[in-house]
């Protein structure tokens, strides 16, 4: 039985991860933490998810409960996600890391300490949008130079980072994929007389509004036809199921850091 830890236990996908686990049969939730003044705090963890009581307190403290678990499963803020990839080095448990909106400083400790652990780490968990990655290589590096490339991200209203962590990735695979640094020819939108569109540039475009889960775009343009690679999430359960596949896979993986592509795919990078 895989022993499953939730950070951000209280959040729309904490919630639908301890719903997910509990519906497992190789999987029981053993803790959920939140930050010290949430108001569930001593609530069970069952209760607040709407799937009834699993005895399980929400708790502010990981060191608290991480002796008990095999796997953390992290969709919360960079700096709590940076606190508690700390305290699973220390303990020497695997983690499953879903936050987004790291610094680049932030991103390089990260994975200096996700190095030395069992590590799933990805902006998006949705297995779709991994597949997708792959998918986008494989395009960018058929198509060439001869097509424009913009990348279009739409999310709900509450979204705090711009653009998705989404959205950036699927532009560093294509940028890679065209021997192009992302750092020189990325443009996140357009205001004004920005005069022609250089040959190499990846557009990056965020659209917020309502309850979107969350869409990607990538357009692939040239004189005569247009290609489009599409993934829409109609809910964040896609998100949730990932990172349960995800949690199932890390803990008997070779230590280090690992994305999802390894958990569908068996391949190493």
């Amino acid at each position: 039985m895989i022993q499953v830890i939730v950070n951000g236990a209280c959040g729309r996908m904490g919630r639908l991860i301890a719903q997910d686990v509990a519906q497992q049969e190789d999987m029981q939730l053993v803790g959920a933490i939140e930050y010290p003044s949430h108001p569930e705090i001593g609530s069970d963890i069952g209760v607040v998810a709407g799937i009834g009581e699993l005895g399980v307190t929400i708790t502010s403290s990981l060191n608290d409960v991480i002796e008990k678990g095999d796997v953390v499963i992290e969709f919360s803020t960079p700096d709590a996600s940076l606190r508690h990839l700390r305290e699973v080095v220390n303990a020497d448990k695997a983690i499953v890391l879903a936050t987004t909106g790291f610094s680049s400083d932030e991103l390089s400790e990260v994975k200096k300490l996700a190095s030395k652990v069992k590590c799933v780490m990805a902006p998006n968990m949705s297995l779709g949008v991994n597949v997708m990655i792959q998918a986008l290589e494989l395009i960018a590096k058929s198509l060439g130079d001869d097509y424009d490339i913009e990348v279009i991200e739409a999310h709900h209203n509450h979204k705090a980072d711009s653009p998705s962590g989404t959205a950036l990735r699927l532009a560093e695979t294509v940028a890679a994929a065209l021997g192009r640094d992302l750092d020189d020819v990325g443009v996140y939108g357009r205001h004004g007389i920005v005069g022609a569109r250089p040959k190499k540039q990846i557009g990056i475009h965020a659209i917020r509004g309502g309850d979107i889960a969350g869409d990607h775009t990538v357009m692939f343009a040239t004189e005569g036809e247009q290609l489009s690679v599409v993934h829409r999430a109609h809910s964040p359960e896609a998100f949730a199921k990932g990172a349960i596949r995800a949690a199932r896979w890390v803990v008997d993986a070779p230590r280090g850091l690992h994305d999802v592509s390894e958990v569908l795919f068996g391949n190493s990078k």
